[in-house]
């Protein structure tokens, strides 16, 4: 179960690009008014937001992309997101984040759990135990 520790932006490889965190439903987070308007939705509709702290040049954080968002199609009474540490660095530093991958859960803004690393039984019974805890409409 690997994770990455946070490097400096100028040792960036621009080659790592080629991962895409995004997709299926995984909301890419650029601007912390992204940031903002999203976890204004998730409050509104009730839902339980997971975020994944990741870089484009951790090899643990791309191995665990697909996964995640395989766990977001899955759950999609659950909001997952992405942010790029190195994209928003200042937003990142402000959640502590030490190494990448870094989960967080968030209910209405507040942390109700977090994972750090690339440890993808321990997300899914995370992610299990959250959607437990999101009302589910029946149609």
């Amino acid at each position: 179960m690997g994770h990455c520790l946070t490097k400096n932006r100028q040792d960036k490889d621009e080659s790592d690009h080629h991962v895409d965190f995004a997709g299926a439903n995984v909301t890419v987070i650029t601007t912390k008014e992204s940031w903002d308007q999203k976890l204004s939705e998730s409050s509104r509709d009730g839902k339980i937001v997971v975020v994944n702290f990741s870089a484009t040049w951790c090899g643990p954080c791309r191995m665990m992309a697909p996964f995640y968002r395989e766990l977001s199609e899955k759950y999609p009474s659950l909001m997952f997101l992405v942010v790029d540490v190195d994209e928003l660095i200042d937003f990142s530093t402000s959640w502590d984040i030490k190494a990448t991958p870094t989960f967080f859960f968030l209910k209405d803004g507040q942390q109700v759990d977090k994972l750090v690393g690339a440890n993808k039984p321990e997300l899914q019974k995370k992610i299990i135990a959250a959607s437990d805890l999101v009302p589910h409409v029946q149609n």
